[in-house]
């Protein structure tokens, strides 16, 4: 398919079409992109690692160490102090950046401009945009609801469009044929992403459990993790007093709203989650940021850093 055809498309809230993955590459640079502890990948790149070697960004000088390359010698100091001292460099090396994108059933609502899982991928686009304008590999594990699409970090362009298609096509699977779960896909990251990665993931957390949490601990241990947030404000805070019909797309049912005990469990249960969440993060040094459906996309992601960004109150009508 060529890209053409992409052009034009334009997604409702309910799907991420192509196009629209294709189109926000013209705002990814926004983002911005700061490595935040430096690489420790082999492969050559544009960031500093924590390899020490010949590379082309001077560190420091330091007393003569045996090994040390003669031509690394700085002569002035050397003369200065009369002892032989060494320029040390810091080679560039790779930052791979994975996504870690959850599409799962749970994710296929909203009730404010978008569903959940529509702003998970255009999040996750964005973030692939700014990270392949650095000239970085991009993989992903996106798990929806018929299957878990696995991506191997790459910086083709056959590649990332493929990647952007499972990202487009996963919002477009309504039906649930019982996918695996979160907590394996945090897993199946966690086995593929290398030491030293960059590393996005992208949830509601409602499904996260005790063998997610230890993938997610895993991932911290070994990249540069942050985890986003996505909510519906519908979830944080309970509608207006009156009866509302729903349905989970093959089951209709009433719900009464108004009662004080039900506002305030209904808030509760939203609260709680969060500040688990929140309180999890932050003993592990694990960035969080909190994506709301109905708030823009590239303010709430700009920029990208490790703090700790709680969900945002709703103003009063």
């Amino acid at each position: 398919m060529e890209k053409t055809a992409f052009v034009g498309e334009k997604g409702n809230g309910v799907v991420a079409p192509l196009g629209e993955l294709v189109e926000l590459r013209r705002d990814a640079s926004r983002l911005g992109h700061p490595p935040a502890n430096g690489a420790r990948h082999a492969v050559a790149g544009p960031y500093l690692s924590a390899f020490r070697g010949g590379g082309i960004e001077f560190d420091e000088v330091r007393a003569y160490q045996p090994g040390d390359d003669v031509r690394c010698i700085d002569w002035r100091v050397t003369a200065r102090t009369g002892r032989p001292h060494s320029r040390v460099f810091r080679e560039e090396r790779e930052r791979p950046l994975w996504l870690g994108v959850d599409l799962g059933p749970g994710m296929h609502f909203g009730t404010r401009r978008a569903f959940k899982s529509v702003v998970a991928a255009r999040a996750a686009a964005l973030i692939a945009w700014s990270a392949r304008e650095h000239s970085d590999r991009v993989g992903a594990v996106i798990r929806s609801t018929q299957k878990t699409h696995d991506h191997a970090p790459t910086r083709t362009q056959s590649g990332f469009f493929g990647l952007l298609s499972s990202l487009a096509s996963a919002t477009e699977e309504h039906e649930d044929f019982q996918p695996e779960s979160f907590d394996d896909t945090i897993g199946q990251l966690a086995s593929r992403a290398r030491s030293g990665c960059r590393t996005y993931l992208l949830s509601d957390f409602a499904e996260l459990g005790d063998a997610g949490k230890q993938g997610i601990l895993e991932l911290s241990r070994r990249t540069d993790l942050t985890c986003l947030g996505i909510y519906d404000p519908l979830e944080a805070n309970p509608p207006p007093r009156g009866e509302y019909r729903v349905s989970d797309g093959r089951e209709v049912c009433a719900v009464s709203t108004g009662r004080r005990s039900f506002d305030e469990s209904w808030s509760r249960t939203f609260s709680e989650r969060w500040s688990d969440l929140t309180d999890f993060c932050r003993s592990h040094r694990v960035g969080l940021i909190s994506l709301r459906t109905d708030e823009d996309l590239l303010d709430a992601l700009t920029p990208l850093d490790r703090n700790i960004h709680p969900p945002r109150k709703r103003r009063a009508a």
